[in-house]
């Protein structure tokens, strides 16, 4: 590949990581909040190599003499026309048993192979394209969180109806002995998922332990309510939906809801945070 070429190359990718992480939260449907740094650093190093790149590359130009087509003209005799004849003959057939180019064998490296601009559409679709959020289909096929085991849980403020991550009902729901959220109103945001079995529907939750192709998934079986959409997000008010033993393993981390209202996606979408908006 051209120099010119990498030079543009690195210079897309640097500036599309800059574009995702430095002007945009975009990068966030790639990778968690804490990698922003690394992010933007990685764009200017790459932003800068190339420019540097290109530079020297201009420079190389600049200062490149010009070819005038002759080959040792001036270190052969010319009383030995007949000899350097013979010599040229030679030349010619071996450049013709090493590949035909004339240049003892040597390929033409001055043109970029076809399949090395495919390398540009990466770097184009970080400024031009944004990928859509994972939802549903990712949500249906990633792994299930697994939550941490806990023996001991924080007594839950009164307010009603009670804001609550995804992650905390399950844990409450399996985990806490003192059943802490028996009868209580609470309130959860996630996207929708449609269930396989049963119809009905998941509010979920999709996590990055580091990037998208890490993710997990965590969601909360709706009762009550008619099956939006899916993806959409939506906040939802109910209390524990009865089924198993509540604080063993036994119990299923799933809501009878009274009330659901669509909201806006969250800018970080990809963590279990609690509603930022009564209901």
């Amino acid at each position: 590949m051209r120099h010119r070429v990498q030079a543009l190359l690195l210079v897309l990718c640097g500036l599309g990581l800059l574009h995702v992480s430095l002007f945009s939260d975009l990068y966030l449907r790639y990778v968690k909040a804490g990698l922003r740094p690394a992010l933007i650093a990685s764009g200017a190093l790459l932003l800068v190599l190339g420019l540097l790149a290109a530079a020297l590359d201009g420079r190389a130009d600049v200062h490149e003499p010009a070819y005038d087509g002759s080959e040792g003209d001036h270190d052969h005799d010319h009383d030995h026309d007949h000899d350097h004849d013979h010599d040229g003959d030679h030349d010619r057939v071996v450049g013709h048993g090493h590949g035909g180019d004339g240049h003892g064998g040597h390929h033409d490296h001055s043109t970029t192979p076809r399949i090395a601009w495919l390398l540009f559409l990466p770097a184009l679709s970080l400024l031009l394209y944004a990928p859509p959020a994972l939802g549903a289909y990712t949500a249906s096929r990633a792994n299930e969180k697994a939550v941490k085991q806990q023996s001991r849980f924080d007594q839950l403020p009164a307010t009603s109806p009670l804001p609550i991550t995804l992650t905390d009902f399950t844990q409450r729901v399996q985990q806490d002995r003192g059943r802490s959220i028996e009868g209580r109103s609470l309130w959860m945001t996630g996207f929708v998922t449609p269930a396989r079995q049963g119809g009905g529907w998941y509010l979920t939750r999709i996590i990055f332990n580091c990037c998208a192709a890490d993710s997990q998934s965590i969601r909360i079986r709706v009762y009550g309510a008619p099956a939006l959409p899916h993806d959409t997000w939506v906040s939802v008010t109910g209390t524990w939906h009865p089924q198993g033993t509540l604080g063993t393993k036994s119990a299923v981390p799933a809501l009878d809801v009274s009330a659901t209202q669509r909201i806006s996606p969250p800018v970080n979408a990809y963590t279990d945070t609690l509603p930022l908006t009564p209901s």
